[in-house]
């Protein structure tokens, strides 16, 4: 197996096992085993606890980054809003995780950890600010805030199982 992929599998088993015990107890003992990897082994790729959750919240921002700009690229005007919103339903039902691991991560003081989410934040904002923008929305930037609000009560009702969080 290449070292792209051993990482690859590192980062998914940290992604588990971050979002199922929680960061603060989790050990990279835990991460490896789940990975089926030896501990020491952990370290060839990351020189840290911390550096491993950089990397797992990464990968996580990522596939939200990416996919909502494959639909700012692709959605129609009218159905940019509908669009994104089932983008991150997908997302939320496919890879609940990762999502459990930001809701941690937001919780967390660290600098790195906090620079990190910030600028995940800034950059999902200002992809749906523009977007919101380009499409003429009205009040986009109310807009953009009431769909993000909405994104982190879908994360709420995922998160404690609470369905009618979402009921409209």
């Amino acid at each position: 197996m290449t070292s792209v992929n051993r990482k690859t599998e590192i980062i998914s088993a940290a992604i588990e096992v971050f979002a199922e015990i929680g960061y603060f107890r989790a050990t990279t003992a835990q991460v490896a085993e789940r990975a089926k990897i030896s501990q020491p082994y952990i370290f060839k790729f990351f020189a840290s606890k911390e550096a491993l959750l950089l990397a797992a919240l990464e990968a996580s921002w990522e596939r939200i980054i990416d996919s909502f700009r494959l639909v700012v690229e692709s959605a129609s005007k009218e159905q940019l809003e509908t669009d994104l919103i089932k983008t991150y339903e997908k997302i939320l039902a496919s890879h609940q995780n990762e999502i459990l691991l930001q809701m941690q991560a937001q919780t967390i003081q660290e600098p790195l950890i906090r620079e990190a989410m910030r600028e995940a934040f800034r950059e999902v904002r200002q992809i749906v600010l523009t977007a919101f923008r380009k499409a003429g929305i009205a009040n986009p930037e109310e807009r953009t805030l009431i769909f993000l609000a909405r994104g982190m009560l879908c994360n709420i009702s995922a998160a404690l199982d609470m369905p009618e969080l979402m009921e409209v």
